[in-house]
């Protein structure tokens, strides 16, 4: 599904325009953006929890050339989905 089609999806199953379905998604989007750089856990039950991991820094070979090289710490955002997430997903 993309952007456009869950508008659309909101737009009919929550009873308003497309402008404020795309609105209301990206002020949601925007908050769980802004609180995960401020290091802070967005928790949504029924749904899931948004978290940074840190990873760190580490040596690999170039898969092309075969030179040792070093990739940098950095930070990545992570899903991990509800329990009853995945039961619902997982129900036949």
């Amino acid at each position: 599904m993309t952007k456009i089609e869950l508008i659309t999806a909101l737009t009919q199953k929550g009873n308003c325009t497309r402008k404020e379905a795309d609105e209301a998604l990206t002020l949601v989007t925007d908050v769980i953006i802004e609180s995960l750089i401020a290091g802070e856990k967005v928790h949504l039950t029924g749904l899931g929890t948004f978290e940074i991991h840190e990873r760190k820094a580490k040596e690999t070979k170039n898969p092309r050339s075969g030179k040792k090289m070093t990739v940098p710490a950095k930070n990545a955002p992570a899903f991990r989905a509800s329990k009853s997430l995945k039961e619902a997903v997982n129900k036949k």
